[in-house]
């Protein structure tokens, strides 16, 4: 039988607009979690519940409501935010956000009007026909002119064909402040009102419905991933399919962390017992292809890419969540918008180890870490293969510093270390048509089975791999700096006295 629900709210905004500062000042004010005395658990959804004595019940945010409406939702007075990231790189998510609430929540700086990433939010919200409040934010700020601004921000709504109730449109707009609080009661009443408007119903008889809202591995409790029920109801035991992957669910819990057995329609809630991690926006439920990276699959790929082109960037990513995952693969995508130039070799959660070392060295990648750490192992076998690391904690810097790299590998094709210098100072017929470059080393070292090219008046004459390599007569693997050497080229090259030879690898 279907009752009543709690709405599922997503907020969205630009960056800095004060998503976060409103989102913890609800969740420090209304926060269902006084209940247990608990401490918020971050698990990319929470629940509130709104006291029937707030003081906004009766204020202008009520007008035009029959008194039953209103009577009636003090029986369902609890919502459920997705705590979606703000940062334009979480754009994929942000998107998914409005997929899965019923209700979304714009904010929008008084000080700034509506920005780049307004925008984005707003086209999510109207392509999956969400209803829309705006949230009007920052009204504590001494310099704003509020009725001004106010005028300005519904132009500027208007000119994205959203429509306020004062320019006959549908759509509440509510001036607030995140950091004093004021007017977030108003808003609060506001989805009750949309909500009740809206019939959102679920049946908590039915069989379980729901998405990933966030997943990742963790090195105690293994996969786990959050699931926002939209109805029937999950319980402790239940078998359940998640991205093509089978599992049983051995523990539920709240975002208070307050162990459950059983999940009704619109409840946030982390489930443990995964057989995999599944991916971020999988349905509940849904047959598809796993999410699981089989060995086989990851050695026809390296195999692969082995016989590549190098002129790219190859990464290995690794990250403690399923959602930073894909958001960083999101943000690098527009690097390959006019031409392929990062390779992802490997992606999954979790610390980086070893394994994860061996598979950059075969390949020629670079590993990059968001938020996760470097086994010791895996540290002192990426410094003897010469393999990169680098771990962030902020997105903004790893983007910054991916961006540098890229532009490196427009400019000049690919992103190079000189290992070693020679001058070709002599040459010597070797079989039938063969000749030995006679070379003095200048510079760093050179070795058998390194990268080589030789160099004539600046211009790189072509790119060979030394099949011999010869000290006075005696064959040697290495010659370092300030000897002399004879050296024999597979294929041949047509080098002359004067040219530079450099070994070289492509990082």
């Amino acid at each position: 039988m279907e009752t009543t629900r709690p709405p599922i709210v997503t907020i969205l905004g630009h960056v800095d607009h004060g998503k976060t500062t409103l989102l913890d000042f609800i969740r420090k004010s209304s926060v269902a979690s006084k209940e247990h005395g608990g401490i918020t658990q971050h698990i990319g959804a929470y629940q509130v519940e709104i006291p029937e004595e707030s003081k906004s019940r009766e204020s202008e945010a009520n007008r035009g409501i029959p008194r039953q409406a209103r009577d009636d939702l003090a029986e369902n007075r609890k919502i459920t935010f997705i705590d979606t990231p703000g940062h334009v790189a979480f754009e994929k998510m942000r998107s998914r956000g409005a997929q899965v609430a019923d209700i979304a929540i714009l904010v929008i700086a008084a000080d700034d009007g509506i920005m780049p990433q307004t925008t984005e939010a707003i086209h999510h919200i109207q392509s999956v026909k969400a209803p829309l409040i705006i949230a009007v934010n920052k009204i504590d700020l001494p310099q704003i002119n509020l009725k001004v601004q106010l005028e300005k921000i519904k132009k500027q709504l208007s000119d994205q064909k959203v429509l306020v109730e004062e320019y006959g449109g549908d759509v509440p707009i509510i001036p607030l402040s995140a950091k004093t609080g004021e007017g977030v009661d108003k808003l609060l009443e506001m989805i009750l009102l949309v909500s009740e408007m809206h019939e959102l119903k679920g049946d908590p008889e039915a069989n379980p419905a729901g998405v990933v809202i966030e997943a990742n591995l963790d090195k105690f409790k293994g996969s786990i991933a959050t699931l926002l029920i939209r109805n029937g109801t999950l319980k402790k035991g239940d078998q359940i399919m998640l991205s093509g992957v089978k599992s049983k669910i051995r523990g539920m819990f709240d975002f208070n962390g307050k162990a459950l057995d059983s999940a009704g329609p619109s409840t946030p809630v982390e489930v443990l017992g995964l057989e995999a991690v599944p991916a971020v926006g999988a349905v509940l439920g849904e047959e598809s292809k796993s999410q699981r990276v089989k060995e086989s699959e990851v050695k026809s790929l390296v195999d692969k890419l082995k016989h590549g082109d190098n002129k790219t960037l190859k990464v290995i990513i690794k990250a403690d969540k399923q959602g930073s995952l894909e958001a960083i693969q999101a943000s690098l995508e527009k690097f390959n918008e006019e031409r392929k130039i990062i390779d992802y070799i490997f992606s999954a959660t979790g610390d980086i180890g070893e394994e994860n070392v061996q598979m950059a060295q075969s390949v020629g990648a670079i590993v990059i870490g968001f938020n996760v750490k470097v086994a010791p192992i895996a540290q002192k076998m990426a410094a003897n293969e010469h393999v990169l690391i680098r771990t962030y904690n902020i997105i903004y810097e790893l983007l910054e510093d991916v961006e540098e790299v890229v532009n490196t590998l427009l400019e000049v094709g690919q992103l190079e270390e000189v290992l070693g210098k020679a001058n070709l100072i002599a040459e010597f017929p070797f079989g039938k048509n063969e000749r030995v470059a006679g070379c003095r080393i200048i510079e760093g070292s050179i070795a058998k089975g390194q990268r080589i090219r030789i160099v004539r008046e600046e211009q790189i004459i072509g790119e060979t791999k030394i099949k011999s390599l010869k000290k006075v007569k005696e064959e040697v693997n290495k010659v370092e700096k300030g000897s002399d050497c004879g050296m024999l080229f597979n294929p041949p090259l047509d080098f002359q006295i004067g040219d530079t030879v450099e070994s070289f690898r492509v990082i």
